[in-house]
């Protein structure tokens, strides 16, 4: 939702901090008629805290001990003073009192009960009754409506019948003071013009500017001494403008706070938009929201009765709407427990947590003697992959199997999309598994068909092609089946007496013959630029094309600002094509001047920017404006410079269009599948026109199985104000030729649904319309619900979906009982207009074939490929990285450690904590040892050298070797070897020695048995102290007292003590087989604990010769011996050979040579 509420009191402190600086309309730049704004705000979460908060307010808020004071709840509750919830003129003691005996109690309020928890406390203002005025600015399409009236106060009464108005239309200058003082102040006295006129303008530029959508002040008091004051307020922001207001916002609460002594947060507090009264979130609901806040897919759950035996876990936003439609119209609105939606492709994990969420909700308590209900529904997808998403949901079923058979939950299942067939094949099996109640359903079954099917036993929803038993042929997808187009008989339509009456008319009338327009907006040979990197939605765009055999693509560029010119490869069939991409409009016009059509894929940051600039371009007549989250005041903006250019506008927040045979706008319609079983891919009869994207895939389906399918569809976006609305689409069918029936899908909220009553009725539109409007329930609900979209808010009585199905029946549109019954309205209609002949059904082409993706086709198992690498230690494909089957979250929660983390990577297993701790010992022991060794040297030069730290890093790992830290493997291996012949220690060393072998591990340059290394003794200690077995290490020890006494320095060196240690660990922890062990030792496994150790050496050399700014190193020529040939020829121009042999003699004789 965009439009939401915020509390009076932040409302008061954007006013009180942004008015006196507002300077766009107003005439003077300090007004002094301005009162100061002064409010205390306090909110309670338990009793035992009340008194502590109330007794430190005056604290913060001096001014609340002087003088008499107003307090009243700050909860979004509104007609609070003929509810009893107004203290006037009060002391701070009696004050206190009020709030204290209000706090955290519950009460009713009309049909919906809360509980008080938030006050706001302000300076009382004495003033006579004919000081109160109105005033309330509304945003609407055309602009901001001001409301003015001067009788204000509690008594108000009907504003809408009283209040003179005044629009500030989009894209205008605000008016003079003259037209003011004449349309909105003409009862006023004229001594309070000039402050009211001062007011005004500063409000109105306040509302722009904070994008406000609604404000109202009842009263607002206009002394006689000239001061103003805002009593009561009621407002709304736009929460998608916080990208362009939200500074404002929080510089206006900032003020606020720092008035009270109190430090605000240095980036500002964040604006509030509290649940509506009797709506606080419940454990469960702040839980999903946190976790649709982390995504980019949309997760909702609102709790309507915790004890209700129904409950719904539906995918999309429309399908939602229509699910909740369907239980409350057919009588179990007092049933319904929760209302929600997942969608826009969540994860497994994310679905599952959602999944467990509701599930947990509903199996509460004792078990309701008459069982419940659980629909898993959904329209038809898009793009999420369905079977992906009901991995989550199994996941949750499965836990929960005990607790939903033993409160009866009967399972109904209605699922469409990309491989949906795998889905319903997965969730029927679990369901037979876990001996669940549970009955599934595919696109055959009407999008809400489960609804009655469950309640009430209905069946004649199920249209055709149901679900196989044995589950469905996979390669079906790749050649599948379309719907069987209705050849004309009205067959088992079950239609209601109005329904009838209203077809039979078109039965009766005579046929017209209507002229076409020549300005067709979608042709097949309609051209379009694809503004944004996108090229799945362009892929899908050509394969459409390639489907419908247009002789060209349908997309002729792409534009993307942020990347050089290049060209992007795409399928045109099953070859390979080149598309340009280009950088800036300009050139795209230049090249493609016969593109008229823009599919804007920009992000709702920058749409508004790039659009207007699209505008600029007289070529483009037809614009869609994919994102969603479009500020209301720019999509006004945008769809008002967009009508005095005579540009089309589709969205924003909009999937797109399809025109069947034709064109495809973007992602509509869905994967090629979709397209083919809903016959997408040659045109029909029917044009339709939806708000929701979603449910336009429905509309395909419904219309493709009541009828010769569509001719042409729009989604024009769910936002409550769309570039084009129902009536524009609807005007040019009504032209055109082959668009026989029109359908029109409307929602609860705004008023565009009216305009085709009016069309129809005045006869503007002459062909049958069957329509309805979805949100039905929303009157049923004892408070208030946001739907899916953000346009879909009832703001009265007339913008309810039960007042637009009435209106337009009226109307003479045919419009169903129910949503269910619509497919059935459009049987018989077409049945009735092909006897007629107004409808000519053609024969049927054959089916396309549709190339299907690698990696699609890999995902649904259709295909297999040797794999090119193997990998057995990690996997990163799922919901969360493995290491070696065990989750990193489970890493993180065990804390294994570094040591733990190399056991699972390295060995694939977990080793025992004594393992891992002597693993991460190793690594603390060898990451340095000084930086006169050649791996940190060979570091430091290159470091010094000016190259990275990866090039610096490699250099001294090259190093490494039998000479340099690579004797753990050597040591390993030879000593085990020895150990495992049973060759006695002294045998050992004479062998080494009869072999002119030296003993790896033993003998060190410094250290001596008289000066031993510290780290060895480190090494045995832990190996003696933790270690079930050590055989090796002590085999080793025994070697060393046999070569110590030869010479003091042959000790066992660290290399050789962590090599046998290791082979100890790996032979005593009971985790590896013996073949196992030998395998990690010959592998080279422990020499990569010394790469791994020493890599912490050598990036900290290079980061401290950075840190050091160290120039380049040249070694001291002192340093170097020098051993050339010399030279006793003085002729520079020949030159003197000297053999090898002489110069080593040389070298040698001098010392030099070694």
């Amino acid at each position: 939702m965009s439009a939401k509420a915020i509390r009076e009191y932040d409302g008061k402190q954007l006013l009180a901090h942004w008015l006196p600086r507002s300077t766009t309309y107003a005439t003077d730049a300090a007004p002094t008629f301005l009162a100061a704004g002064r409010a205390a705000h306090v909110s309670f979460s338990e009793r035992a805290e009340i008194n502590a908060k109330l007794d430190a307010l005056p604290a913060a808020y001096p001014w609340l001990l002087k003088e008499k004071l107003v307090c009243k709840p700050d909860q979004l509750i509104k007609r609070r003073g003929k509810n009893g919830l107004l203290g006037i003129n009060l002391d701070w003691k009696k004050a206190k009192k009020w709030i204290a005996d209000r706090a955290l109690s519950h009460i009713k309020i009309d049909r919906t009960t809360g509980q008080l928890n938030t006050f706001i406390l302000e300076p009382f203002v004495p003033h006579p009754q004919n000081s109160e005025f109105y005033i309330c600015i509304q945003s609407v399409r055309e602009g901001d409506l001001i409301f003015f009236t001067h009788e204000g106060g509690v008594d108000v009464g009907d504003v809408d019948a009283k209040a003179k108005k005044l629009l500030v239309p989009v894209n205008q200058d605000f008016p003079p003071t003259e037209s003011l003082v004449s349309t909105l102040l003409s009862e006023v006295p004229a001594a309070k013009h000039a402050v009211l006129v001062d007011f005004i303008s500063r409000l109105y530029a306040v509302y722009t500017d904070l994008q406000f959508t609604y404000l109202e002040i009842n009263p607002l008091v206009v002394t006689d001494d000239k001061q103003v004051y805002y009593l009561d307020l009621a407002a709304k922001l736009d929460q998608t403008a916080e990208f362009e207001a939200g500074k404002k916002w929080s510089a206006a609460l900032a003020a606020g706070i720092s008035a009270t002594g109190v430090p605000a947060p240095a980036w500002g507090p964040s604006i509030e938009f509290p649940a509506p009264f009797g709506r606080d979130l419940t454990a469960e609901e702040a839980y999903i929201a946190e976790l649709d806040a982390k995504t980019g897919a949309s997760l909702k759950l609102t709790v309507l009765n915790p004890t209700g035996r129904i409950w719904t876990m539906v995918a999309g936003g429309g399908a939602s709407v229509v699910y909740s439609d369907a239980i409350a119209g057919h009588g179990f609105t007092h049933e319904l427990a929760n209302y929600g939606e997942y969608s826009g492709a969540p994860s497994e994990s994310q679905t599952y947590e959602y999944a467990k969420t509701i599930l947990d909700l509903m199996t509460r308590g004792a078990p309701h003697p008459e069982g419940k209900f659980l629909f898993i529904g959904g329209g038809i997808a898009n793009f999420t992959n369905v079977a992906a998403t009901f991995k989550g949901i199994i996941r949750a079923l499965k836990e929960f199997q005990k607790p939903l058979l033993t409160h009866h939950v009967k399972i109904y299942v209605r699922r469409a999309g990309p491989n949906y067939q795998e889905g319903l094949r997965m969730i029927k099996a679990v369901g037979e598994q876990l001996e669940l109640d549970m009955h599934v359903f595919g696109p055959e079954m009407h999008v809400t068909g489960i609804v009655p099917l469950a309640l009430l036993g209905e069946t004649h929803h199920i249209t055709a092609n149901p679900l196989p038993a044995g589950g469905h042929d996979l390669l079906s997808i790749s050649q599948p089946k379309s719907a069987s187009p209705v050849s004309g008989s009205a067959g088992n339509a079950k239609i209601s007496n109005s329904v009838a009456a209203a077809i039979a008319k078109f039965a009766a009338a005579p046929a017209t013959e209507l002229e076409a327009k020549e300005n067709v907006t979608f042709t097949n040979q309609t051209r379009s630029f694809v503004y944004g990197m996108q090229p799945r939605a362009v892929q899908g765009m050509l394969d459409f094309d390639f489907m419908c055999k247009r002789s060209q693509p349908s997309v002729a560029c792409m534009i993307y600002p942020f990347g050089g010119h290049h060209v992007q490869k795409f399928y045109w069939g099953t070859k390979e094509t080149l598309l340009p991409v280009y950088t800036s409009l300009e050139e795209a016009m230049a090249k493609f001047p016969e593109v008229d059509v823009l599919v804007n894929f920009a992000s709702f940051r920058s749409v508004y920017d790039s659009t207007m600039d699209i505008l600029k371009f007289p070529q483009i007549k037809t614009i869609a404006i994919i994102a969603e989250g479009v500020p209301e005041k720019r999509a006004r903006q945008l769809l008002h410079t967009a009508k005095e250019k005579g540009v089309l506008i589709i969205g924003p927040a909009t999937v797109g269009g399809i025109k069947p045979g034709c064109y495809k706008i973007g992602n509509t319609g869905g994967m090629m599948d979709n397209i083919v079983s809903s016959l997408l891919y040659r045109p029909g009869s029917v044009a339709y026109v939806s708000k929701s994207g979603g449910m336009s895939n429905e509309l395909n389906n419904i219309i493709s199985r009541a009828t010769d399918g569509v001719c042409e569809g729009v989604a024009i976006g769910g936002d409550r104000y769309p570039g084009s609305t129902f009536i524009d689409h609807m005007l040019r069918y009504e032209h055109d030729p082959a668009a026989k029936i029109l359908v029109l899908l409307g929602e609860v909220g705004g008023v565009e649904e009216y305009e085709i009553a009016k069309a129809v009725k005045s006869g503007l539109i002459k062909k049958p319309v069957v329509a309805w409007c979805i949100g039905t329930c929303a009157k049923m609900f004892t408070t208030d619900v946001q739907f899916g979209h953000a346009g879909s808010f009832a703001n009265s009585d007339l913008e309810t979906a039960e007042a637009k199905n009435r209106a337009l029946r009226e109307a003479g549109v045919i419009v169903p009982d129910t949503f269910e019954d619509m497919p059935d309205a459009l049987e018989a209609l077409f049945s009735v207009l092909v006897k007629k002949g107004t409808i000519v059904v053609a024969k049927e082409p054959e089916i396309p074939k549709i190339p299907i993706d690698y990696a699609w086709a890999q995902e649904l198992g259709l295909i297999r490929k040797p794999a090119s690498f193997i990998s057995t230690i990690c996997d990163d494909r799922g919901q969360e990285l493995l290491y070696a089957g065990v989750a990193i979250s489970e890493v993180f929660k065990e804390d294994v450690g570094i040591g733990g983390v190399l056991s699972l990577l390295w060995f694939k297993r977990r080793l025992p904590n004594y393992a891992a701790k002597f693993i991460e010992m190793v690594l603390m022991l060898t990451a340095d040892h000084g930086p006169a060794v050649s791996g940190a040297h060979n570091t430091i030069v290159t470091a010094r050298a000016g190259r990275d730290l990866v090039s610096s890093l490699v250099s001294g790992l090259l190093t490494i070797g039998e000479r340099f830290g690579g004797a753990l493997d050597g040591a390993a291996q030879s000593f085990s070897a020895a150990y495992d012949k049973g060759l006695s220690p002294q045998e050992y060393v004479d062998s080494m020695r009869k072999n002119n072998k030296l003993i790896l591990g033993i003998g060190h340059k410094i250290k001596s048995r008289t000066n031993p290394d510290l780290r060895v003794q480190i090494v045995k200690e832990f190996v003696f102290t933790h270690f079930p077995s050590c055989d090796i290490l002590k085999y080793a020890i025994a070697v060393e007292k046999i070569t110590t006494s030869k010479k003091d320095n042959l000790i066992l060196n660290v290399d050789g003590a962590i090599g046998v240690a290791f082979v100890d660990l790996l032979r005593g922890s009971g985790a590896f087989s013996p073949e196992e062990s030998e395998e990690y030792v010959q592998i080279g496994a422990l020499n990569g604990l010394f790469v791994l150790g020493r890599s912490i050496g050598f990036i900290g050399h290079y980061l401290d010769q950075k840190r050091l700014k160290q120039g380049l190193y040249r070694h001291p020529w002192d340093d170097i011996s020098y051993l050339v040939p010399e030279s006793s020829v003085a002729d520079t121009s020949s030159r003197t050979m000297v053999e090898g042999k002489v110069a080593v003699e040389r070298g040698a004789a001098a010392g030099n040579f070694a």
